[in-house]
């Protein structure tokens, strides 16, 4: 199996270093697979979904927006947070979700690029939290 080195960081922490087959992230421009030799690249990321292909495990995270660095069979995700299934309230993510869908029903005083990001960040890590369920069925 052809591996690369695959880190994955946070303004506070260190989320994920280990060798990896392949890892799946969504750029602005749709889904990017990285694999072993892979040409070098540098683009920004979407809020999503990470998929981490790891030994014999597809491990999924949620992750905010940032980019990824791609050389010389090193991969780096810089992000502003990552949070793997377990680590999701989903009472809570739920709750940040109904919070910024009446925010965003509100006619005045909403910051709405405010509210729009709280909602696609509550509705993101909702489906990490339900994908995760799904796989481990």
């Amino acid at each position: 199996m052809s591996l690369f080195h695959l880190n994955i960081v946070t303004p506070e922490r260190q989320f994920f270093s280990e060798d990896v087959s392949k890892v799946i992230v969504r750029g602005v421009e749709g889904e990017l697979a990285i694999l072993k030799n892979k040409s070098p690249i540098i683009t920004p990321l979407k809020m999503g979904i990470i998929k981490i292909y790891h030994e014999d495990k597809v491990l999924i995270a949620a992750i905010d927006d940032g980019y990824i660095s791609v050389e010389d069979n090193y991969a780096i995700v810089v992000t502003k947070s990552a949070e793997w299934p377990y680590e999701i309230d989903l009472e809570e993510a739920l709750e940040e979700k109904r919070k910024a869908e009446e925010a965003l029903s509100r006619d005045h005083g909403v910051d709405v690029v405010q509210a729009q990001t709280a909602l696609r960040r509550a509705i993101n890590r909702i489906e990490v939290s339900e994908l995760h369920k799904k796989i481990d069925q």
